[in-house]
C-alpha cells in the first residue's frame, strides 16, 4: 500500500501557511553529521555536581558529544532507502531500537535528504558541463569545416557571402516578419508597458517544453490540446472561432491587464468580498460587494445567466515554475485537468513572454469544460489567458472571456477574471489560490445534478484545486526512481513501473474524453427521458495505434444511489467484490498481480488484475485499472489489455501502441453534503451520482454499418450492470 509518510513534508508546509513554526530546512542542511548526531540536551551531557553541591566558582564542563556508531548509521541508511520521510511513530521506533533520541533521528534524516539533494544537483551540473564542452568542441569543428569549404561547381574556395534565390526570399520574408513583430510590440508597449515579444527569443522558444517529462515531473499525455481529437471528431464552435484580428489586439491587451489586477485583488481580499458558504466548505463571493469594488469589469451580467463564484487554496507538491508551464501549455493543461477540460485549443499567441519564461505571456484560447456525465451540458469559453510574475516568488495566471469577439452574440457561459495565484514554498512545494468566477445559463442541467452544480463543486474552484493536488501527487509518483516497498508483483523495474503508469494515464484520458456531454459527441437516448436511460454514440477508429480499428460503440448512463460516494468508490475498486457487478468476468476469481500507489489516499492506485475464468475452456483475462479520489469526486476506470502487449509494457516498453477501450465509473457527491454522510433518501443529502460508461468494439471493419443487435447488446449490458450495482448497494443498506 501507499506510504503516507512520503508526504510528511506536505503537512509541514500546511503548518507553515497557517502560522506554525517548522525547523528551518536551510540551517539543518548546513549541519555536519557529527553536530546533529549528538543533539542531546545539555542536562543529559553535563558532568559534575548540580544544585547546592556544585561549586559556584567552578566553571561548568563542556558538553560531551557522541558520534553515532557504525551500526546506527547503517541501520538509518537502510531505513532511508525504503522511506526517506519517516513519520513520528517510525522515528520513535527507530530511536528506541538504536538507543537514540527521536530528535537525533529526525535531524539525521533531514540532513540526509539535504545531502542527497546536493549530490543530485552536483551530478546534474557535471552533466551540463560535459554537454557544454561537447557543444563547444562541435562549434569549433564546424567553424573549421566552414573555413575550408569548397565550391561544388568549380572546386575553388566557397564565397560564404553568396546566397541562393530561395535564401534571398527567406531573408526578405524574415525582414517582413521582423517589422510585423516590432509593430505589434509597439502596440503592446502602449498598453502593457513593455514589448509583447522579444524577437531574439523567438527561435529559442523550444525551451518551453511541451512535455512535463522534460520538466522532470513525468510524461503527460498527447500532444494535441484538443483532447477529444484523439478519440473523435470535433468540428463545432471551438473550431469555427477565428483568431482575433489586428484591430482586436489592443482591446485584448487592455482587458487582460485589467483582469490581472482584479484577480490579484480577489485572491488576497477577505470579508466582506468573500464570505463562507453555509456549511463552511467553500468561500462564496458577495455579489454586491464585488460590483462595488469592481464597477467596470466586463460589463453587467447578460439576461438569462446566473453568477457562480468561489475561491479555494491548497499546498501542492510541485515547483511553482512547473505549475506555470502546465497552465500556459495547452497540451499539458488539457492533460492534467482531463476530467474538467474536455477540449482546448490555442488560437493565437500574442506574446510568448520575456526573459526566457512566461512573464508577460498572452494567448487567445477556446476551451470546453465538463462534468463526467451526459446529463450536464458542457461550458464553452472563448477567452484570453495572461501570465505575470507578481513579486519575487509569486506568479499569477488569469483568464477572461472575449465576448465581443465571439460569433454568437449571446454566450451561454462567460468567464469573468478567473485563475490562480501561485506562491513558491520551500522544498519544491507551492501554495495555489484559485478563483473561479463565471456567468452561465444552467437551465439544461438535469435535476439530479442541479444541487451539485449550484453548490459550486461541479465547476468551482474547489474542484480545480482538488484535481491539481491529486495530479501533483500522481506526478510525484511517476518521478519515483525506485519501486517503493509494498509494490511489485510482476513489476520488476522502474522503467516497467513508469510505462504502466503512462498507459494508465492514457486510459483515464480516453475515458474522460468520452463520458461527458461534449458538443463533439452525438448522444442518442435509447428510451424515454429518465435520468438513468442509456445514451449511446458510435465512433470510427482508424489508423490509431492506441485503439483497436473498427466501429466503437460508447454507452453511458447516470443515476442516483442512496449511499455516500466513499462507499460506492470502495465497493467498485475492490477486486474481491468485482464479480458482483462485472458481467464480463463471468464470476471468475479476480487476482491483483501488480499495485502502484500514486497518492496519499489508499484508493489512489493503478492495478493490474487477472480474471481467472471459471470455465476451463476460456483463457484468462488481464485488466488494467486506475482508481482515484479527492474531495470533489472519484473515478474507477479499467480496460482489458492484451497479455503479450502488457508484458512489453511491464518490461519498460512503449505503452502508446497498446490498444485500449476503457470503461468505468465516475462517482460524484449529489450536493454539498454528498462528500460525507451515510445512506440518505433524498438527492442532495449525502448520496452519490454514479455515471457508468462502456466502450465496446462492435465491428472490426471501420466501414461497416452498426447493427441494431449491437446496440441492443450494449444497452442490455449496461442496464444489467446498473441493476447489479443497485442490488449490491441495497444489500449493504439492509
Amino acid at each position: 500500500m501507499f506510504q503516507p509518510n512520503m508526504f510528511e513534508a506536505h503537512h509541514q508546509l500546511l503548518d507553515m501557511t497557517s502560522g506554525h513554526k517548522t525547523p528551518d530546512h536551510t540551517e539543518l542542511g548546513k549541519m555536519r553529521d557529527d553536530e546533529f548526531e549528538s543533539s542531546r540536551s545539555a542536562t543529559e551531557n553535563l558532568e559534575g555536581l548540580s544544585g547546592d553541591d556544585q561549586d559556584p566558582n567552578q566553571r561548568p564542563k563542556k558538553k560531551r558529544y557522541h558520534r553515532h556508531t557504525q551500526h546506527q548509521i547503517q541501520e538509518m541508511e537502510n531505513f532511508f532507502k525504503e522511506c526517506p520521510h519517516p513519520d513520528d511513530k517510525q522515528r520513535k521506533e527507530l530511536s528506541r531500537r538504536l538507543g537514540l533520541e527521536p530528535l537525533q533521528v529526525k535531524f539525521w534524516f533531514q540532513n540526509k535528504r539535504t545531502q542527497m539533494k546536493a549530490q543530485h544537483e552536483r551530478s546534474e551540473n557535471q552533466q551540463l558541463r560535459s554537454e557544454n564542452d561537447k557543444l563547444r568542441a562541435d562549434n569549433i569543428r564546424f567553424k573549421e569545416a566552414l573555413s575550408n569549404a569548397t565550391c561544388p561547381n568549380c572546386g575553388g574556395p566557397a564565397a560564404i557571402g553568396e546566397m541562393s534565390f530561395d535564401e534571398q526570399q527567406l531573408r526578405i520574408e524574415n525582414a517582413r516578419l521582423r517589422e510585423e513583430i516590432d509593430r505589434i510590440s509597439g502596440i503592446a508597449a502602449k498598453y502593457v508597458g513593455k514589448p509583447l515579444v522579444n524577437y531574439s527569443n523567438i527561435q529559442n522558444q523550444g525551451l518551453h517544453s511541451r512535455s512535463s517529462l522534460d520538466l522532470g515531473v513525468g510524461s503527460f499525455g498527447p500532444q494535441s490540446g484538443m483532447v477529444g481529437d484523439i478519440y473523435g471528431s470535433s468540428g463545432d464552435l471551438l473550431r469555427t472561432v477565428a483568431p482575433p484580428t489586428e484591430a482586436d489586439r489592443p482591446m485584448i491587451i487592455e482587458l487582460a491587464v485589467a483582469a490581472m489586477e482584479e484577480l490579484i485583488q480577489m485572491s488576497q481580499s477577505g470579508e466582506p468580498l468573500w464570505v463562507p458558504s453555509p456549511d463552511n466548505s467553500i468561500e462564496m463571493l458577495n455579489q454586491e460587494e464585488y460590483f462595488r469594488t469592481f464597477p467596470r469589469g466586463i460589463g453587467p451580467m447578460p439576461l438569462g445567466l446566473k453568477s457562480e463564484a468561489s475561491r479555494d487554496s491548497s499546498v501542492v507538491i510541485m515547483n511553482h515554475m512547473n505549475l506555470v508551464e502546465i497552465l500556459m501549455d495547452v497540451n499539458q493543461w488539457s492533460c492534467v485537468f482531463s476530467g474538467i477540460v474536455s477540449r482546448a485549443m490555442t488560437l493565437d499567441v500574442l506574446s510568448t513572454g520575456v526573459a526566457g519564461n512566461y512573464h508577460g505571456a498572452l494567448q487567445v484560447m477556446t476551451a470546453e469544460f465538463q462534468v463526467p456525465s451526459p446529463l450536464v451540458p458542457t461550458r464553452e469559453n472563448y477567452f484570453v489567458r495572461y501570465c505575470k510574475q507578481h513579486g519575487d516568488s509569486t506568479w499569477v495566471v488569469v483568464d477572461v472571456s472575449l465576448d465581443g469577439l465571439r460569433p454568437s452574440p449571446i454566450p451561454r457561459c462567460r468567464r469573468r477574471p478567473s485563475g490562480c495565484l501561485i506562491q513558491e514554498l520551500p522544498n519544491g512545494y507551492s501554495k495555489v489560490t484559485w478563483v473561479e468566477h463565471v456567468e452561465v445559463d444552467d437551465r439544461a442541467v438535469h435535476n439530479i445534478y442541479r444541487a451539485l452544480v449550484n453548490s459550486g463543486l461541479a465547476f468551482g474552484a474547489k474542484r480545480w484545486v482538488s484535481t491539481l493536488d491529486r495530479q501533483c501527487e500522481r506526478l510525484a509518483s511517476v518521478m519515483a526512481s525506485n519501486i517503493p516497498a509494498g509494490e511489485g508483483g510482476v513489476i520488476t523495474s522502474a522503467e516497467g513501473r513508469k510505462s504502466m503508469l503512462k498507459l494508465a494515464e492514457r486510459m483515464v484520458m480516453s475515458f474522460c474524453a468520452g463520458v461527458g456531454a461534449s458538443t463533439a459527441h452525438t448522444w442518442t437516448t435509447l428510451s424515454g427521458s429518465g435520468a438513468d436511460d442509456v445514451r449511446v454514440m458510435t465512433r470510427k477508429s482508424m489508423d490509431d495505434p492506441g485503439r483497436p480499428p473498427g466501429i466503437v460503440l460508447s454507452a453511458a448512463t447516470s443515476f442516483w444511489l442512496p449511499v455516500s460516494p466513499k462507499r460506492v468508490f470502495d465497493f467498485l475498486r475492490d477486486e474481491n467484490s468485482r464479480s458482483e457487478w462485472d458481467i464480463l468476468s463471468n464470476g471468475g476469481l479476480v487476482q491483483e498481480m501488480a499495485h502502484i500507489a500514486n497518492g496519499r489516499d489508499p484508493g489512489n492506485c493503478v492495478s493490474l488484475l487477472r480474471v481467472n475464468s471459471a470455465n476451463s475452456s476460456q483463457s484468462n483475462m488481464l485488466i488494467l485499472q486506475e482508481s482515484s479520489t479527492d474531495s470533489t469526486g472519484s473515478y474507477v476506470i479499467y480496460a482489458p489489455v492484451d497479455i503479450v502487449a502488457m508484458n512489453v509494457v511491464l518490461n519498460g516498453g512503449d505503452p502508446d501502441y497498446v490498444a485500449l477501450l476503457p470503461s468505468g465509473f465516475a462517482i460524484l457527491p449529489d450536493g454539498p453534503d454528498g462528500s460525507h454522510g451515510g445512506g440518505s433518501i433524498e438527492v442532495g443529502s449525502g448520496g452519490s451520482l454514479l455515471t457508468v460508461a462502456f466502450q465496446i468494439l462492435v465491428d472490426s471493419v471501420p466501414t461497416a454499418k452498426l447493427s441494431l443487435g449491437s446496440v441492443a447488446t450494449v444497452n442490455s449490458l449496461i442496464k444489467c450492470t446498473v441493476e447489479r450495482i443497485k442490488a449490491a448497494v441495497a444489500g449493504e443498506n439492509a
